[in-house]
């Protein structure tokens, strides 16, 4: 059975437009890569300035609900980080323990957490102190952002 020169060329015409639907699909989805990390950058830097912002307001109230709108800022800013990934390229490296440097550096955020709640209850504590814990959690932050 002989195949006609219209069937080849229909064949070919098919294959040439199945490979340049392939290629652009390839771009359109690194393109669309792009604008979503960038669109989670801008989230995490919007929610980054508003524990900033909520951080001077519970150094001035010192109050248990303040306290605790804080701590839910930051744990949300934690596991959004975790979450989309964006210090796992910076630190794949392991300690003795076979952990992670980034669940360590999550471990070291809890351990600030668990600093404040503790300096919040005991109202003997200057203010300075509060601030000096608030200024160390916003570094860890900073760390784990980048």
């Amino acid at each position: 059975m002989k195949i006609n020169q219209d069937m080849r060329l229909r064949l070919e015409k098919r294959e040439l437009q199945a490979m340049k639907g392939s290629q652009t699909s390839a771009s359109f989805k690194a393109s669309m890569e792009t604008q979503s990390g960038k669109l989670r950058l801008e989230q995490l830097t919007v929610m980054l300035s508003d524990i900033e912002v909520f951080g001077k307001k519970l150094a001035k109230s010192r109050n248990l609900k303040d306290l605790a709108r804080f701590k839910g800022l930051v744990k949300r800013f934690v596991k959004e980080t975790v979450d989309n990934g964006l210090n796992i390229e910076t630190s794949r490296s392991f300690d003795i323990y076979g952990n992670t440097r980034t669940l360590a550096l999550v471990k070291a955020l809890d351990e600030k957490l668990i600093e404040l709640t503790e300096e919040m209850m005991d109202q003997e504590k200057p203010s300075i102190d509060l601030i000096e814990r608030i200024g160390e959690i916003k570094g860890l932050l900073i760390n784990l952002y980048t």
